[in-house]
């Protein structure tokens, strides 16, 4: 299993439940875009979504998905801005994390 997965997972229940105590709009909205994004990332890549690393998720790929959503899913621009939001949001989350290993913090 790759790091994707676990650090997904961790981002719903500690930083979204736990932390902001989200809304569950906000958490199936949030869990609807990823779920798009692997679905995106498995059909460009013929990977599974259980074998996709944070490499796989490049500034290109993102960028691809969210023309995806206003192309082919006919998205308005509010609905993709939607999903960039819950992008950055895990993102942000994700690299803090990373700077936390790297600088040996307890994560949590």
């Amino acid at each position: 299993m790759s790091a994707l997965a676990p650090t997904l997972q961790l981002f719903f229940t500690e930083r979204l439940a736990r932390q902001r105590q989200a809304s569950p709009r906000t958490v199936a909205s949030y869990r609807n875009t990823f779920r798009l994004l692997l679905r995106f990332v498995q059909d460009r890549t013929g990977k599974a979504p259980s074998t996709l690393d944070w490499e796989d998720l490049d500034a290109e790929v993102i960028s691809a998905f969210l023309d995806h959503l206003e192309t082919g899913r006919r998205n308005s621009a509010r609905s993709r801005n939607a999903r960039l939001a819950a992008l950055r949001s895990l993102f942000r989350r994700v690299s803090t994390f990373l700077r936390q290993i790297r600088l040996g913090i307890t994560v949590s």
